[in-house]
Formats: C-alpha cells, sequence, structure tokens
C-alpha cells in the first residue's frame, strides 16, 4: 500500500513510453514470459492508451450528473482493468470472448426493486473471469452469483452510512500499535469464535503472514501490510486512511476489492441506460436507502478505483 499516492499524479511515470516499456518488460521477465522485449516494445502504448483513456473516463465522470457517472465510472475502471491485464498476459485480447463483460444481471427490475437486494452472476467468459483468473489467481467463479448489499457491505468508505442509516457495523477499525496493529477483542463476538479460533482463522485467510503478540486487552499482530497491494482480508479506507477488518464474512469475504468496485460499476451502468424510468425515479424522489448508498458509492469509487489500480500496478 504505496501511502504516497497522489492521485493521478501518481500515473505520471507511466504515461512515458520509454518507462512504461521497462515497467513491461520487468513484469514479462518476472513472471517468464517469452520474447520479453519483444513484447514490452509492442505493448508499451496500448498499455498507456488503456491507462489515459481510462483516466479520462474519471475526469468526465466527476464532472458530470449523477444520472451517467456509473457508465462513465464502469467505462473508465474497466480500461484500467484491460491495462493491468497486459502486464500479466502479453497476449490480451487473445480471443473475442475475453472482451465480453463476464457478469450478467436481470435486464428487467421487478416491481418494488431494490438495488441492495438485486443481484449480479458471474460468467465463464469475459473480463471479469480474466481478471479475477489472471490478476488475482481466482477460478472457478462461474455460475456463482453476488448480490448488491454483500458488495455494498465491504467497501470500507461506506462504514459511515451503514451506521448512520442502519445503526449497522460493517468494519472493525485496526489501529496502529508499536511494531504492529490491534483490534479490539469484541470482534471475536461478531465472528462467534473464540480468541484463539478468530487467530486461527485470520492467519489462515490473510494473503500475507502475520504473526500475534499477547496482549490482555486487544487482539495485537503484526505483519508487513504493504506487502501486498491488498492484505486481505483486510481492506484499505481510503478516506479515513486506514486499515480495517469487513465483519461480513460471507462468499465475498475474501474477494480483492477491484473485484466488488467492477461488480456495482457494472450493475450500475446497466441500470443507468437500460432501467432509466427506476434510475431517474430514485436520483429525483430519492424513495429509500438506496440513493445515499448509490450516492455515496460512486463518491468514493471515483478516487478509489484508480487508487486500487496503482496499487496493483507498482506492487507487481
Amino acid at each position: 500500500m504505496s501511502t504516497s499516492y497522489k492521485e493521478w499524479n501518481s500515473y505520471t511515470l507511466f504515461f512515458s513510453a520509454e518507462y512504461s516499456q521497462a515497467y513491461l518488460k520487468k513484469c514479462y521477465r518476472k513472471i517468464n514470459i517469452d520474447q520479453p522485449d519483444m513484447k514490452s516494445f509492442e505493448n508499451c502504448y496500448p498499455f498507456m492508451y488503456y491507462l489515459e483513456h481510462g483516466k479520462i473516463y474519471y475526469e468526465q465522470a466527476e464532472k458530470s450528473p449523477l444520472a451517467i457517472q456509473p457508465i462513465l465510472l464502469f467505462y473508465g475502471l474497466v480500461h484500467l482493468i484491460k491495462a493491468c491485464i497486459l502486464t500479466v498476459e502479453p497476449d490480451y485480447p487473445e480471443t473475442t470472448s475475453v472482451l465480453a463483460h463476464g457478469v450478467s444481471t436481470r435486464k428487467r427490475k421487478k416491481q418494488q426493486y431494490s438495488f441492495t437486494d438485486d443481484e449480479v452472476k458471474f460468467q465463464k467468459n469475459g473480463l471479469f473471469s480474466l481478471m479475477a483468473e489472471k490478476m488475482f489467481h481466482m477460478k472457478q467463479l462461474e455460475g456463482e452469483k453476488a448480490t448488491m448489499g454483500d458488495v455494498l457491505e465491504l467497501i470500507p468508505e461506506l462504514a459511515g452510512i451503514y451506521s448512520d442509516l442502519r445503526g449497522k457495523q460493517i468494519f472493525e477499525v485496526i489501529t496502529a500499535a508499536g511494531t504492529g496493529f490491534s483490534l479490539p477483542k469484541s470482534i471475536i463476538d461478531h465472528f462467534h469464535m473464540t480468541e484463539n479460533r478468530f487467530k486461527e482463522f485470520f492467519q489462515t485467510k490473510s494473503s500475507i503472514p502475520v504473526s500475534f503478540v499477547e496482549d490482555p486487552s486487544h487482539i495485537r499482530f503484526e505483519g508487513n501490510l504493504s506487502e501486498a497491494s491488498e492484505p486481505l482480508p483486510l481492506k484499505y479506507n481510503l478516506e479515513e486512511q486506514h486499515y480495517v477488518f469487513p465483519l461480513n464474512k460471507g462468499d465475498l469475504f475474501l474477494f480483492p476489492e477491484l473485484l466488488l468496485h467492477y461488480l456495482l460499476l457494472y450493475n450500475l451502468g446497466m441500470i443507468a441506460r437500460y432501467e432509466t424510468e427506476w434510475w431517474s425515479e430514485l436520483i429525483k424522489m430519492m424513495p429509500n436507502e438506496d440513493y445515499p448508498l448509490i450516492q455515496s458509492f460512486l463518491q468514493s469509487t471515483l478516487k478509489k478505483g484508480p487508487y486500487l489500480i496503482y496499487q496493483y500496478l507498482v506492487n507487481k
């Protein structure tokens, strides 16, 4: 996790063909790709153009009305993801099947539709499964699905709105303590585990090595959180600038946050394009909790999407 992140300014180096070619060559050598010199030469401009195009979409989204924001943000994220895929898959796109979105949603929304109850289904082919496999080494996602409410509960920047709207705590804040970090012992009640069982659970799920330090009042642990672009299951709250531990340990508990943003923006983009009546009513009438949750998510993903992509690129 790079603490010196300066939004789009952090990307400046990538907008140099020389730098991007050297960067890609290093990525390809690391994973033993044949002819890294030639491949990095071929891909440095597509890589830069994906990033540049993504940046333009995000910049336009920031200036545009809420009604079309999800569409611009979704395509912005798609372009940034394609740049990331080029770092691990030099022949992308090899076939047309990888160009699909990779997820689907029910086209006609039912009466009494609620966004948090809506779900998206993962497809065998397309960008979502390709990203999950190539970038995060996750396989066999086909046929699974995710409810929007479950996805929203894993976005750290929404902790405040969940607390205000529903009185619900969705994350436990991790505090820096000496050379390590600590969690309040009350977290074990959320997981219905003994302290030892929770520590074991944390260690087996963690994407980086963590070790525990005896402490009578807290669960104290040590680990190099900047070792990975995202030290799962921990997530980074960009607005508050601290790590959090998710309290919803459902099927998406170990999903990288980039996948979660993709799912939400895909569905919101489809709604903004094809469910104009429901979408317009939501924005104008604000009838339920969907509106503040969606608006808060869109505000946070404007900054968080490019941040997550940047973390992925610099931690390679």
